[in-house]
C-alpha cells in the first residue's frame, strides 16, 4: 500500500498544524533559533518496525536530514536505534511528538498483526488475518499500511471497495436472498459482494443467493463448525470466500482459525492497539 510522496506529506503536515497551533511556544522560548542537533528514535520495547517511511517525510519536510537504522518489517528490539535525525533544534522538537505518535501506533499495530499471522501459520493454516475498518477518523491510511506491513489483510479500506451487506441493510431491504439478489442486479461487474450473517441459516441463504463471501458475524467456534459443514453438505462451500469476525483474539483465533474457514478479521489490531513505547533521544551539535 502507498500514496505519493507529496499526498503523505500533505496529510502528516496537517497533523503537525493540528498539535502545533501557531508556534512551539516552549521551544521558540528556550532555543536559539540557529542550533543544530542530532536525534535517535530510540525503542524502549521490542516489536516490528512500522511508519519509519512516513517519519522521514515529515523530517525531511521541515528540513531535517533523516538516516534509517531499520525498514519497515523488520523486528527491532528494546535498546535498538530506529532511525536518526540531524538539523535545526528547534524544527526537530516541533515534530517530536507527532512523529513519535505516528511511529508508536503503526509500530504497535505492525508487531501485534505479525504475532497473530505469526501464530495462524505456526499452525499450519493457510487462513487470512484481516482488519475491519474499525479505525480512527484521518488514520485510516496508516493504521491499514500498518497491518500490512505485519503481514496481515486490509480488508475494505473505504465503502467504495466493495459490497457489504450487513445487519442493517438486511433489516431495511427485507431479507438477506433480496438483499443479495438486489446488490447483484444493481452492482458494477468488478464489485465482490459480502453478506454479514448472524445464523447458520443466513450463511446458507446468503452462499444460495450467490454471495462471494459470507462473513460469520459473531459465530461461536461449534456454530462456525456447523455452518462449514451445512455448507459443504449442500455443494456450497466451494463457492464461496468464508470468513468469521467478532470476538476474536489472540487467544481463540486458532480454535476459529482451524474449522474451515479462510479469513478471520479483527477489530482489535486496529481500535485498541496497544501503541510501542518509543523515545527520541536530542543532543546538540
Amino acid at each position: 500500500m502507498w500514496l505519493p510522496k507529496p499526498v503523505i506529506a500533505g496529510m502528516l503536515l496537517r497533523f503537525l498544524e493540528e498539535d502545533l497551533g501557531l508556534t512551539d511556544v516552549t521551544t521558540a522560548l528556550l532555543i536559539d533559533e540557529g542550533v543544530e542537533a542530532e536525534g535517535v528514535v530510540v525503542a524502549k520495547e521490542d516489536g516490528v518496525a512500522a511508519g519509519l517511511e512516513e517519519a522521514c517525510i515529515l523530517a525531511e519536510t521541515i528540513g531535517l536530514r533523516v538516516e534509517y537504522s531499520l525498514k519497515d518489517g523488520e523486528r527491532f528490539s528494546k535498546g535498538d536505534i530506529l532511525l536518526k535525525l540531524r538539523g535545526n533544534a528547534r524544527s526537530m522538537l516541533v515534530i517530536e511528538r507527532t512523529m513519535l505518535n505516528i511511529l508508536s501506533r503503526m509500530c504497535g499495530i505492525a508487531t501485534a498483526t505479525r504475532r497473530i499471522v505469526d501464530k495462524v501459520r505456526e499452525a499450519g493454516l493457510n487462513v487470512r488475518v484481516a482488519a475491519t475498518r474499525k479505525v480512527p477518523p484521518g488514520l485510516r491510511y496508516l493504521d491499514k499500511k500498518a497491518v500490512e506491513i505485519g503481514g496481515g489483510d486490509t480488508h475494505r479500506l473505504r465503502l467504495e471497495d466493495m459490497v457489504l451487506i450487513k445487519d442493517n441493510h438486511i433489516a431495511l431491504v427485507g431479507s438477506v436472498r433480496k438483499a443479495v439478489e438486489k446488490a447483484r442486479a444493481n452492482a458494477g461487474f468488478t464489485y465482490k459482494i459480502e453478506v454479514e450473517v448472524t445464523s447458520i441459516e443466513e450463511a446458507v441463504e446468503a452462499a444460495e443467493a450467490g454471495a462471494d463471501i459470507v462473513m460469520l458475524d459473531n459465530f461461536t467456534i461449534s456454530m462456525v463448525e456447523e455452518a462449514v459443514k451445512l455448507l459443504e453438505e449442500r455443494g456450497l462451500r466451494r463457492r464461496i470466500i468464508l470468513e468469521a469476525s467478532g470476538s476474536i483474539d489472540e487467544e481463540n483465533i486458532i480454535e476459529y482459525a482451524s474449522k474451515g474457514i479462510d479469513v478471520v478479521s479483527l477489530g482489535r489490531l486496529t481500535h485498541s492497539v496497544k501503541a510501542i513505547d518509543l523515545s527520541l533521544d536530542i543532543r546538540r551539535v
